[in-house]
């Protein structure tokens, strides 16, 4: 194949929106059966913690892995597991000791969530509760939960992939998992407010 076909093709497959395979879906129904795996290129995980009381830092981790198990007619069946490497911790201003000082990552290399249960609220809006292990510590965390979409997306080509994205967030206490680190006096907040946003693909 030439490089100008496979330039047209490439133009052609961008141009082609997600509804050719039908329109996107907010309804869990929707998504199918089967097991789910994180697409690392489309998720973030961005934390904000509370700066001297007066802004909110925000930091994002770099590198992550998820996936879960679901059956349409049992949603709440759903079983999500994910990990985070906390050495991954990009910040600006960051000097290469924030990893370590906030998480000590040497020690406690992984952070991970196991899904305990899930609820649905209403139409693609529910809760998840599960362990998180942080620092060493287990604890659990409830998530707010929302479907952002889901459907066949044209690529890559040929036959393109089933996915679904989800956003989810949550706020829980870093002195609860041990980190403490500038926490007197106020300089770095206790309260982390966490936001996930996930592209899942169907293997």
């Amino acid at each position: 194949m030439t490089p100008r076909r496979t330039a047209l093709i490439a133009a052609f497959a961008l141009a082609l929106p997600l509804s050719t395979h039908g329109a996107p879906s907010q309804n869990p129904a929707d998504i199918k059966a089967g097991h789910w795996v994180l697409d690392p290129r489309h998720a973030s995980v961005v934390a904000r913690v509370q700066h001297m009381g007066i802004s909110l830092f925000t930091v994002r981790f770099n590198t992550m892995d998820a996936s879960f198990d679901y059956e349409p007619s049992r949603p709440e069946a759903s079983h999500v597991v994910a990990s985070v490497d906390p050495a991954s911790l990009d910040a600006p201003s960051n000097d290469g000791k924030f990893a370590e000082e906030f998480l000590g990552v040497s020690k406690f290399p992984r952070a991970t969530f196991s899904s305990t249960s899930l609820h649905l609220i209403s139409g693609g809006h529910g809760t998840m509760t599960g362990d998180l292990t942080l620092m060493g510590v287990t604890k659990p965390v409830t998530f707010d939960v929302t479907l952002i979409g889901t459907g066949h997306e044209p690529l890559p080509l040929i036959a393109g992939r089933q996915a679904a994205g989800f956003e989810a967030t949550t706020t829980f206490k870093r002195s609860d998992f041990g980190s403490t680190y500038l926490q007197n006096d106020n300089l770095v907040g206790d309260d982390i407010q966490l936001t996930i946003e996930a592209e899942f693909e169907r293997k």
